[in-house]
């Protein structure tokens, strides 16, 4: 029961293929070079029996399986919103069917919305509607499922600053083994730095370059690592396949008990950047991410970690080297070679999918505004956004700098990967119940399969806090903190101009008691009110006495979906009475759409206004003929009356249409409200530092609207008002 977007159906197999190819380079950098130190973190004290090897071996075999392949391939994938998958799609799927929602620019209309509808099964609706209930009434559960999302998303981009360092500082120590009397860890330090510097630079080339570029070096990696797996098995111990044995799992318990549990921390090191594998879903599709897991990236892992083990099973002491001991001597420089530039790659599924997660949180109101640049025009998920690609750069400058050795920040990186795993799943059963309808069988075996797996291992790399555990989870609640911040006041101001709108009866009084002047020309109102008109405007004609001709109040917001058709974006409605020529229109946004560039939106916005008036007047003409004189009369003059109705339409909106045309003509002139915003009188001092320092601080340092719209500053206007939260 895929969310399948219509663009990502109608993809040929010449396009499947490339996004295939592509996904290779972005998505599997991180899972890709778990190679490289799994077995040593599974071992940090080197191996004691033989057997061990076999159990971490089938821990490592069945981990891959269970979570990467079956839970995130087969599953979670299919919980995609119209093609875009992460934490917030998961969120957004759940508001869409259920009000729990805290956005508060819902309308009734929003559901006509052809991608905002679901398609659901008939049956076990009744356990659905239960869940669904208990949801809805619960404000906690709002509150509570609101906060979890953020914290999920903080923690995905905080391992998006774990995973570049732990790559590039892994990528310099082996330059270090190739010339360790030149190489210093100073030296190596600040090369690492000069490492990040430029593959964050190389970000703004979008997506689809860096794929390109990207995956010829992660196909060449795979192929590799699968011929060094087979050469291992054939060489050492070919029956190393016994240890597909789950036997072997419990026997390694039974012996190593505490620490048995204490190595699962290191087990996690092989599944890392699964959650990327879902975020990244929107840069490419569904089925592309199926095709190179299955038939590229899992393949070669499985035959990378089997040759590993029977490596060790002769070469017992080489276990914090495995890798590198374990490549044939004739290959090992080209090796080499790859290997640093694959752990340099390894961040990249990260950085996309930090991206792709702060653009859906962007658009549903839980972000500070940034610039969203979308660097393909055939892949519309496929984006960049400057600031948070500066603020992931200078994170993982502070932390190289600060940590220097992978062995400090390999202890915090798993709590990152497994909290926003069990996140998943938890939205993952509320999408299956609620949503898919599923079985309540296979509910509770997923539950008790994967749910349970998760929480061992979460409880094991909790183990860690203290040893350097606490660095994501820091950096979660300061992001976290920011996040809810915004939201909060975001609300608050939402909640403000709602209770201060302006009625369509209060306009006109508004305007017949100013001295006002009409001017030829278009004027747009930018507001994020949509049910009504906002106080600015009242503001604005007390102190200005001027309006145009023709006056549009825009509310420009982000619906709970990935994409809005262009033709059911634009929702009008005509502010009465109609000589006055406001409008209300509300243009509607999924959360990875493409806003239009400036001349294009107003081209737009006029001609579905015109198109609006068409189909206002035809309403009126019905609504008139319904009323007119009684059906005694002769149908004579039934006809002479449907004709002069017909007429007084036609020609008000032929007229209408003109006022339009004209105003557009001459020019469009775009308001901001610039709302300056602090805490009421009698407010606490949470409230205050909150509002007036906080959000104050974060509005002063980050874009305006103005510039997120792209609006022209030639035809621009401020019209500032203080609001009192």
């Amino acid at each position: 029961m895929s969310n399948l977007p219509p663009s990502w159906k109608a993809l040929e197999w010449s396009v499947i293929l490339k996004l295939t190819f592509q996904s290779i380079g972005v998505v599997y950098g991180d899972i890709g070079t778990s190679p490289l130190f799994v077995f040593a973190t599974v071992f940090p004290n080197g191996v004691k029996l033989e057997e061990d090897i076999l159990g971490a071996l089938s821990l490592i075999f069945y981990t891959i399986t269970l979570i990467p392949l079956i839970k995130y391939v087969f599953i979670v994938l299919r919980a995609n919103d119209n093609g875009d998958g992460g934490t917030f799609a998961l969120y957004s799927l759940i508001c869409r069917y259920s009000k729990v929602g805290l956005i508060p620019s819902q309308q009734p209309e929003d559901k006509d919305v052809s991608t905002f509808k679901l398609d659901l099964p008939d049956r076990r609706t009744r356990r659905a509607s239960k869940l669904k209930s208990k949801l809805e009434s619960s404000n906690f559960a709002k509150f509570f499922m609101l906060i979890a999302t953020m914290l999920g998303t903080s923690m995905v981009i905080g391992d998006g600053i774990l995973t570049p360092c732990i790559a590039v500082l892994s990528a310099v120590g082996g330059l270090k083994a190739a010339a360790p009397s030149v190489l210093t860890e100073e030296r190596l330090i600040w090369i690492a730095v000069a490492i990040l510097i430029l593959l964050f630079m190389f970000q703004r080339f979008g997506t689809e370059n860096v794929g390109n570029t990207f995956a010829s070096v992660l196909s060449l990696w795979f192929i590799f690592i699968a011929g060094i797996g087979i050469y291992n098995i054939v060489k050492y111990d070919p029956t190393i396949i016994r240890a597909l044995n789950p036997k072997y799992i419990i026997d390694y318990f039974k012996r190593n008990k505490k620490n048995a549990w204490i190595s699962l921390g290191g087990v996690v090191m092989s599944i890392t950047g699964g959650e990327a594998l879902f975020a990244d879903v929107g840069h490419f599709s569904v089925l592309s991410i199926q095709i190179s897991m299955c038939c590229v990236t899992y393949p070669a892992l499985i035959l990378a970690y089997l040759g590993q083990a029977a490596f060790l099973m002769k070469n017992i002491d080489d276990v914090a080297d495995t890798f590198y001991k374990s490549i044939p001597h004739s290959l090992y420089w080209p090796v080499f070679i790859v290997a640093v530039l694959a752990a340099i790659i390894a961040s990249q599924a990260l950085i996309s999918g930090t991206f792709s997660i702060i653009q859906q949180s962007l658009a549903l109101g839980c972000f500070p505004r940034v610039k969203v640049v979308h660097t393909s025009t055939k892949h519309h998920g496929q984006v960049y956004i400057p600031e948070i690609n500066n603020l992931l750069m200078l994170s993982c400058v502070i932390v190289t700098l600060t940590f220097r050795t992978t062995e400090k920040i390999s202890n915090a990186y798993g709590i990152a990967v497994v909290f926003v795993m069990v996140l998943t799943s938890c939205f993952l059963v509320l999408v299956m119940i609620m949503i898919w309808k599923t079985n309540i069988l296979f509910v509770i075996i997923y539950v008790l399969i994967i749910g349970t797996v998760e929480l061992i291992y979460l409880s094991s790399v909790l183990y860690k806090f203290d040893q350097g555990g606490y660095l994501p989870l820091a950096f979660s609640m300061f992001l976290m903190f920011i996040m809810y911040v915004w939201n909060y006041v975001y609300r608050k101001k939402y909640h403000f101009e709602l209770e201060h709108k302006i009625s369509p009866l209060k306009v006109k009084e508004a305007v017949d008691e100013t001295n006002y002047h009409r001017l030829p020309g278009l004027a747009i109102f930018y507001s994020e009110l949509v049910h009504g008109i906002p106080p600015i405007f009242k503001h604005y004609v007390e102190n200005v006495p001027v309006l145009h001709s023709v006056l549009v109040f825009v509310s420009v917001k982000s619906l709970p979906i990935s994409k809005v058709p262009v033709e059911e974006r634009f929702l009008f409605r005509r502010v009465k009475p109609c000589d006055l020529y406001v409008f209300r229109c509300v243009v509607r946004y999924g959360y990875n759409d493409v806003h239009n560039e400036e001349e294009s939106f107003e081209r737009l916005l006029a001609e579905r206004l015109k198109e609006y008036i068409r189909y206002d007047s035809m309403l009126s003409m019905n609504a008139a003929k319904s009323n007119r004189v009684s059906t005694e009369q002769s149908s004579n003059m039934e006809l002479e009356i449907d004709c002069d109705i017909q007429e007084d339409v036609t020609f008000s909106r032929e007229r209408d249409i003109e006022v339009v045309e004209r105003a557009y003509s001459v020019g469009v002139v775009h308001f901001v409200g610039e709302q300056d915003v602090i805490a009421g009188k009698g407010s606490g001092v949470a409230k205050r530092v909150v509002i007036n320092y906080v959000y104050n601080f974060l509005k002063r340092n980050l874009r305006q609207s103005s510039k997120v719209f792209d609006i022209p500053h030639k035809r621009m206007l401020k019209v500032g008002m203080i609001y009192e939260l």
